[in-house]
């Protein structure tokens, strides 16, 4: 095996991707659908599967293994009525014989979901937006050396602190640009009554300061047992400056994956980052020269 191996993953809709190069002689004999592992030390960090090998001219060989998030992208006809979004992990999971872990009780009750040829990753995404939507919690679906783990993001922090020693470079962006507003409209199409019933909730301190931001949506009764808590909720998600950060080559922890809760201890201009929390969306380890780095992609959706 050649130096260096890329470890990646995704908070949501992908799997974890492990690039690697080996060099081919007489006794290596792999294919696609081998298993793959990788231990970092005594960690064991990866679990998958080989799908892609690139071979140049000097024979080394380019690698690409996923994890089992992989057989997530199937689409299928699915359809299903009052399951939790981690009823819905455990079923798929049952149905395309992948190995479970510990998959945490989502507690919210989703009343009926019909979908059509849609990739398994949306038909989860979609539970799981749903459970956040109207319980205002956030879970993680990982793999976890060959199990699928689901997880509450309260549950994932990885005790470790990113300031301006531990991360060589970062880049951060605020912005009231995409996924903010100050004033939720839904509304339903009463057949019954011949009318059309709005729910509204709204933040009049942020409109003052950023104008008004709506975001307007038809919803089915028959999914959203509350609107008026729907509406509060949606408002507490999205009425807020989004943040963004880019730390490059901070010091590598292999406990850290998308979906993990960082600890950032940063200067960043307009807000500091003084021990806040935040979300890792992406992960890329990298090991090389007995050498282990990373670059994180945070979100400030764990700022207090």
């Amino acid at each position: 095996m050649l130096d260096g191996v890329t470890w990646e993953t995704t908070r949501k809709g992908a799997p974890g991707k492990l690039t690697f190069q080996v060099v081919k002689d007489d006794l290596l004999d792999f294919q696609e659908g081998n298993p793959v592992r990788m231990w970092h030390g005594e960690n064991a960090v990866f679990k998958g599967f080989v799908f892609t090998k690139k071979r140049n001219k000097d024979d080394v060989i380019t690698v690409t293994a996923y994890d089992q998030l992989r057989y997530l992208k199937n689409k299928d006809i699915y359809c299903y009525t009052n399951l939790k979004a981690s009823d819905v992990v455990t079923n798929l999971a049952a149905d395309f014989q992948l190995q479970v872990g510990e998959v945490e009780d989502t507690g919210y009750v989703i009343p009926k979901y019909r979908g059509s040829n849609e990739t398994l990753f949306d038909i989860i995404q979609s539970a799981l937006d749903h459970t956040l939507q109207n319980k205002k919690k956030m879970y993680v679906l990982y793999d976890d050396f060959g199990k699928l783990m689901l997880k509450d993001i309260d549950n994932l922090h990885v005790e470790i602190l990113l300031d301006a020693e531990t991360a060589e470079d970062f880049d951060y962006e605020s912005s009231i640009d995409k996924e903010t507003y100050n004033k939720i409209k839904l509304y339903y199409d009463n057949k019954d009554e011949g009318k059309r019933d709005v729910y509204i909730s709204q933040d009049s301190s942020t409109q003052a300061a950023w104008g008004i931001l709506q975001l307007c949506e038809s919803i089915n009764l028959k999914k959203a047992l509350n609107p008026v808590h729907k509406a509060d909720t949606l408002l507490s998600l999205y009425n807020r400056v989004r943040r963004s950060l880019s730390i490059t080559n901070a010091v590598g922890d292999n406990r850290v994956r998308a979906g993990s809760g960082v600890m950032v201890n940063l200067n960043l201009g307009d807000i500091s980052m003084d021990g806040k929390w935040m979300l890792v969306e992406t992960a890329k380890h990298r090991y090389s020269n007995n050498i282990h780095t990373m670059d994180l992609t945070l979100r400030g959706g764990l700022i207090g």
